[in-house]
């Protein structure tokens, strides 16, 4: 197992909250989401997933400039292109299920 380490502002803030977890294993991605926990708070949750994911797009493509040198921008675009692909035409199933965390 190699999981990534846990940003420093996540760990100085004691009211962070972990929204999306995202594994490959035994050849195929598996993930935790924290769904719901903005339509709790009345913001409509396919909204909020939608920005919490461009800004991951915005993060890969920051991230990509620092190791490579790569145009941050060329590289959100090239992820943004990818997703709308992806949905349109999936190369793979989504398959599982939604499970409330044990409280």
């Amino acid at each position: 197992m190699r999981p990534l380490v846990v940003p420093p502002a996540a760990l100085r803030d004691e009211d962070s909250v972990q929204m999306l977890s995202a594994w490959i294993a035994e050849r195929g991605l598996h993930c935790t989401m924290n769904v719901g926990m903005w339509s709790a708070s009345g913001v409509p949750e396919p909204d909020a997933w939608g920005k919490l994911l461009a800004d991951v797009a915005r993060h890969i493509g920051n991230a990509m400039h620092e190791q490579s040198s790569a145009d941050a921008s060329e590289v959100v675009d090239a992820v943004s292109q990818a997703f709308l692909k992806e949905l349109g035409r999936p190369t793979s199933g989504a398959q599982g299920e939604f499970r409330e965390r044990p409280h």
